[in-house]
């Protein structure tokens, strides 16, 4: 069954907030994503709690990028999943295009693309592609969803179903539909962990390539140090759970970032700071 929310779809070094909730992107520009002080908790069995998130401050500028990094169960997802709609915080305040993020889902404002792209096994490419459309009780822009095809690389194969298509073809898919019916808001959660290195380090690219062109607010959430600092205007790293915003790195690297930008030594160093921060968090 496809659920609603795939379909639109240091030693211990003190905590560096520098970054949030302050200002960010272009100057100007308003903000498109804002946490404020959010905290999260999840029930157990027997009246007992997890605490995910401590009081996580963050803003992310209208046509930023910015990607979320941090050691494993440290909140990141659950961050995505608030901006989302689809979870909501215990206390504290998330907003998007300063509204409740449930008040956009039901605009169809917000394009998410998961890690598990799915797509409808007996659907086309086309058919996947245009589905928002379907949910949305709208008529389906034929001339846009062409657009977006023709935008992930996948010209030749509107007719092919998910069996027919590679790993890598299947999250173009993915981020298309996510894309199809102009969101203000991008969010990605681990769209290429599946994939094997060779391919989602080409899906970066492609990513790289994407965003240039549509420039549409971003948040990403990943464990890839490598695919952050390609990808985004900053980068925020949370400490282990509860998650908090340890550091916020502004990515000082130019854009577009191709090939290239990998043999760059900024590139290197920015990815050496940020593997330890995020060893050290893990610690």
């Amino acid at each position: 069954m496809i659920k609603a929310e795939h379909i639109a779809g240091l030693p211990e070094a003190p905590l560096d907030t520098s970054g949030s909730p302050g200002p960010a992107g272009p100057p100007g520009q308003p903000a498109a994503i804002v946490l404020r002080a959010v905290q999260k908790e999840f029930a157990l069995r027997r009246g007992r709690t997890v605490q995910a998130l401590d009081g996580v401050d963050l803003t992310v500028r209208a046509g930023e990028f910015v990607a979320l990094l941090g050691p494993s169960g440290c909140g990141k997802s659950t961050v995505l999943r608030m901006v989302a709609g689809l979870d909501e915080p215990t206390s504290g305040e998330v907003l998007v295009e300063d509204r409740p993020p449930a008040a956009l889902v039901r605009d169809h404002r917000l394009g998410v693309a998961f890690q598990d792209h799915a797509l409808l096994p007996w659907a086309t490419t086309f058919a996947n592609i245009a589905l928002p459309f379907r949910v949305a009780g709208r008529a389906v822009d034929r001339e846009r969803v062409g657009a977006l095809i023709d935008l992930v690389g996948l010209n030749g194969f509107a007719d092919a179903r998910p069996r027919q298509l590679s790993g890598g073809m299947r999250q173009r898919v993915a981020i298309a539909r996510a894309l199809v019916l102009d969101p203000e808001v991008l969010l990605l959660d681990e769209p290429f962990g599946a994939l094997d290195a060779v391919t989602r380090r080409r899906m970066n690219f492609e990513l790289a390539r994407i965003w240039a062109e549509r420039r549409i607010t971003t948040l990403l959430v990943t464990h890839d140090v490598d695919e952050a600092v390609l990808l985004a205007d900053r980068v925020v790293v949370l400490t282990g759970r509860p998650g908090r915003v340890r550091h916020i790195e502004e990515v000082a690297l130019p854009r577009p970032r191709g090939r290239d930008i990998t043999r760059d030594p900024g590139f290197h160093e920015t990815v050496d700071r940020l593997t330890e921060l995020l060893d050290e968090s893990a610690e």
